[in-house]
């Protein structure tokens, strides 16, 4: 397994949660289980993403700024997380904030697998791949 095939097996798990939780409705448990699933999921794998696929890449010119890029798309799904935990799960203005993320996520996951894998496959070798995949495998588990 490389890097990409790692990334994009969690990338799943992300579409599947986020597309599930906007279509719940109301202050349910099954929304509460959902987002805190969700939550989780993000912050576990932009963490590690961060650590074993972005930080290689900040120190390829080919690769940099989209690596800035997408740490960036991390940091604006963690402060939508932060709204939605802020705000009352049954109040119509969640449900906004919900499908606001839903849309960032789908735009952040294509983007890193249409654009960023692409680059970042020529800017790591092959060994880099498989490496990375272990550590960050094992990080998350």
């Amino acid at each position: 397994m490389n890097i990409f095939e790692a990334l994009r097996n969690d990338h799943d798990k992300q579409r599947s949660l986020v597309d599930a939780l906007i279509e719940t409705h109301g202050d349910s448990p099954n929304r509460q289980s959902l987002m805190d699933n969700l939550k989780n999921e993000l912050e576990e794998h932009a963490k590690f993403e961060e650590r074993y696929f972005y930080n290689p890449l900040m120190f390829d010119d080919l690769t940099h700024e989209k690596a800035r890029h997408g740490i960036a798309e991390h940091h604006e799904l963690d402060e939508l997380i932060e709204q939605l935990e802020e705000t009352d799960m049954s109040s119509p203005a969640w449900l906004v904030t919900a499908k606001k993320l839903h849309h960032l996520v789908h735009h952040h996951l294509a983007e890193e697998e249409h654009e960023i894998f692409q680059l970042a496959g020529k800017a790591l070798t092959e060994a880099q791949k498989q490496s990375l995949a272990e550590k960050y495998n094992n990080a998350m588990n």
